[in-house]
């Protein structure tokens, strides 16, 4: 299935290096899960658990999706990225503040070295926001997928900035409210504004294409994107200023966004073509049923229900992992054997189709490592999530021994398409060659 045309397309250069750093990062988070079975029992602000989220969101899921939009844009909006120079300030920025970041919450040291990272994230942010919105402006045709990427790209510009805000705040106190307070508006900005959104724009436009389906109706599309946002912007405010008993409220106008999209998707599935589904379009379906998780917790963790501390505490961090390692990382394990092989593909063998036998994009990596990482996957996480409700070390490190398996298999296959090389293609031979 094409996913962009050479002549719209980025250079590689721009693209694989994401790809690239993002599956170094997964495996670097999947042995630093190792380390840090004794975090996952007792708060969730702790440094080696703020290292994992961080390195997970930008180092794995951040970065990848950089990467991919580059070259995906082109597709949903149907035009030009508009700056290939910033993409490679955007990337270059992300990777060191990416590095610092993780090393500073690691040791748990809260100066100028942090100070540092939050800026070059912030910047990175920035000028990623720039690119997608002239990027944007270019589109012949403003779509609502178009107002999911772009309105998404604030989210993330936002969710640095307060980030940066959190991170001078440890030294020099600016902020009126508590620090963690400030905490879990960064998160849900993160996750709902910048994941949710993102990956609802992307996803409207890219799963119907996978399965050969044409939904032209936008209504729940629409809808679903009036609810994210009025859901998340009284979220915040809420938080801000009133502090009212209203978040469950403000929770069922997000899932409500979720529900409408989830529906768009069954009837793009009712309406498809293709009906043999391939490994990664079995994970991307795997990924939305572990939405189903996050979606009734974040009910749980907001509404009062009287839970000891130490089940509130576990509750909150299955919370933040069925988002992050669940639902997030499943859809990435999934699309990068969607989208990567046939970026490979087309810069390597594009100007040869036609004149030379060509490997198909599905050839370029191993079917039965991706089998292997998808069960592995999926085992690791449902131990590692049983071993936080149980509270118990010993099954955390099981599942996090199996997830690192997962990590390990990505990782191969996806270098093994990066290095890919072409050589030895036949030319096709048309009628008689001595006539």
């Amino acid at each position: 299935m094409p996913v962009a045309s050479l002549s719209n397309s980025p250079s590689k250069w721009v693209v694989l290096p994401h790809y690239g750093f993002a599956a170094c990062s997964f495996l670097i988070l999947s042995v630093l899960l190792l380390f840090s079975t004794d975090a996952f029992s007792g708060h969730y602000f702790h440094p080696k658990l703020l290292t994992l989220t961080h390195v997970a969101v930008l180092g794995w899921a951040t970065m990848l999706i950089f990467g991919a939009l580059y070259q995906l844009l082109p597709v949903v909006l149907e035009c030009k990225l508009y700056s290939e120079r910033l993409a490679y300030y955007t990337f270059g920025l992300l990777a060191v503040g990416t590095v610092l970041l993780a090393w500073s919450f690691w040791y748990f040291q809260l100066g100028a070295v942090l100070h540092v990272a939050g800026c070059c994230l912030f910047v990175s942010f920035l000028l990623f926001t720039i690119n997608v919105l002239q990027t944007a402006r270019q589109a012949p045709k403003w779509t609502i997928e178009a107002d999911f990427i772009a309105t998404s790209a604030i989210w993330l510009l936002l969710t640095g900035f307060l980030g940066l805000l959190m991170a001078v705040n440890f030294t020099n106190p600016l902020l009126p409210h508590d620090h963690l307070q400030y905490l879990k508006l960064h998160a849900h900005m993160g996750m709902v504004g910048w994941f949710l959104l993102l990956v609802i724009g992307v996803g409207a436009k890219l799963i119907p294409m996978f399965l050969l389906a044409h939904p032209k109706d936008t209504f729940k599309l629409n809808w679903a994107y009036n609810l994210i946002n009025g859901g998340l912007v009284l979220f915040l405010f809420d938080g801000l200023f009133f502090r009212s008993p209203l978040v469950p409220l403000y929770a069922g106008l997000v899932v409500g966004g979720v529900l409408l999209f989830l529906l768009y998707l069954h009837d793009a599935k009712s309406q498809a073509q293709r009906k043999d589904l391939d490994l990664g379009m079995q994970q991307t379906l795997v990924a939305l049923g572990l939405l189903v998780l996050p979606l009734v917790l974040v009910f749980v963790v907001s509404v009062d229900l009287g839970l000891p501390p130490a089940v509130l505490s576990s509750l909150y961090l299955v919370y933040g992992l069925s988002v992050f390692l669940g639902f997030v990382t499943a859809l990435i394990l999934g699309q990068t054997f969607k989208t990567l092989p046939f970026i490979v593909w087309m810069h390597a063998y594009q100007r040869h189709v036609g004149r030379y036998k060509t490997p198909l994009p599905k050839d370029l990596y191993h079917q039965g490592l991706l089998r292997w990482q998808n069960s592995s996957y999926l085992l690791g996480y449902a131990v590692l999530v049983a071993g936080i409700l149980l509270r118990e070390q010993t099954v955390i490190l099981t599942g996090s021994l199996i997830f690192c398996l997962a990590a390990i298999l990505y990782t191969v296959n996806v270098f093994r398409m990066l290095l890919h090389k072409v050589h030895d293609l036949k030319p096709f031979t048309y009628g008689n060659a001595n006539a």
